[in-house]
């Protein structure tokens, strides 16, 4: 399993010899919690997209799930002073191609007829959350015969629903770390929530089963506190899981697909180290607003057989789940050196100082590159059923 990207030669990268250059559609923004976030991830890829290989066409989604016309300057969807970005309605409507058979991305202008705005290629889909990450846009793009970047349906919503992914990853052997679910309905009976604690212990982690960016996650120390978490995290999705914490070391690691049906390829892997003083877990304020206290480690400082087997459960778990083009990988090494997969992210962040980009950066791969390679690896792929 190589830890880098195989640079690409000229003649190898989309538009190197295409007189038309490749189009793409840089689609974030979305109706989830994560909607900023999105924004700024498409700010990171709209400013290292080279376009001299590629013609980009920058659509954002409302929060209402309008999709319209998005100005393409990467410093207008920068997070800055803690302003979250925002896609707001512009008054224009883009469509889909309607048909298999068809390429032509229209407008609609207010009170106007719909307009081409010519033929993409592919799609880059930089929404995190539900609605966008978690197959239900792939699906959309899949009815459409439109390649896009990323994990089809069926890895998609298995990675975005903690629960089945769970599942998933350790019905493929590998170690996950002991949790219950708590299903969408009324708030659960206190024996029941007498006997998640009784079989996971203290502290807890309570989480949305299908949401990111730490969003709605409480850590729970006393017993007495787990239905309040459990309710701020039904504010992000009603169904919830409960995780036993995990002692160990929080380590990340980025996988990137193969071109040409290759192995996929796994990164060095990252370490994210939080000062208790700052916050008490990596949570949203830490990645996003006040990184104070927490250190982001590129590359993890872990022994090489360690190392060898984060990136062996990466690309395990990559492959468990059916992902296609990227996927982020976040597992704890225990004291003893076992590696306990977390969770996996299909559509990991994309800020400048996001893990993902990190890991490949100190793997040689450097930001642009890496974009480059997931567009060439969708726009090599086939359409329909694979």
């Amino acid at each position: 399993m190589d830890a880098t990207s195989t640079p690409l030669s000229d003649d190898a990268r989309p538009g190197a010899t295409d007189p038309r250059r490749p189009r793409v559609m840089v689609l974030f923004g979305g109706r989830s919690g994560e909607h900023a976030i999105s924004c700024a991830t498409a700010g990171g890829v709209l400013r290292a997209i080279d376009r001299d290989r590629y013609d980009v066409l920058a659509v954002g989604i409302t929060r209402r799930g309008e999709w319209v016309l998005a100005d393409d300057d990467p410093d207008r969807w920068a997070i800055r002073d803690g302003h979250l970005p925002e896609v707001e309605d512009t008054a224009t409507r883009v469509l889909l191609p309607q048909g298999t058979a068809e390429r032509d991305v229209q407008v609609l202008h207010e009170g106007q007829l719909g307009a081409p705005l010519g033929a993409v290629d592919v799609v880059f889909p930089l929404l995190h959350g539900p609605f966008g990450e978690d197959g239900t846009l792939q699906g959309m793009l899949e009815l459409a015969d439109v390649r896009y970047v990323g994990s089809g349906v069926l890895a998609s919503a298995v990675g975005m629903d903690k629960h089945m992914m769970k599942l998933v990853l350790a019905g493929s052997g590998l170690r996950v770390g002991a949790f219950r679910v708590v299903p969408a309905g009324p708030a659960p009976d206190p024996a029941v929530l007498d006997t998640i604690v009784a079989d996971l212990g203290l502290p807890l982690f309570v989480k949305p089963a299908r949401a990111g960016s730490s969003l709605g996650i409480t850590r729970v120390a006393d017993a007495a506190d787990l239905p309040a978490a459990i309710a701020a995290a039904r504010e992000h999705d009603p169904k919830v899981v409960v995780e036993a914490a995990v002692v160990g070391r929080e380590v990340e690691c980025g996988v990137l697909g193969g071109r040409g049906g290759a192995a996929p390829r796994a990164s060095l892997p990252g370490e994210i180290v939080v000062a208790e003083a700052s916050h008490t877990f990596y949570d949203f304020a830490a990645k996003y607003l006040d990184q104070t206290g927490v250190t982001l480690a590129c590359p993890a400082d872990l022994p090489a057989d360690v190392v060898a087997r984060v990136q062996d459960a990466a690309v395990r778990a990559f492959e468990a789940v059916g992902c296609e083009g990227i996927a982020r990988v976040d597992v704890f090494v225990t004291d003893d050196g076992e590696v306990v997969v977390n969770e996996i992210n299909t559509m990991p962040g994309f800020t400048p100082y996001s893990m993902y980009p990190r890991m490949w950066q100190a793997s040689g791969v450097d930001y642009p590159e890496l974009v480059d390679e997931l567009l060439a690896l969708a726009l090599e792929r086939p359409t329909g059923l694979r």
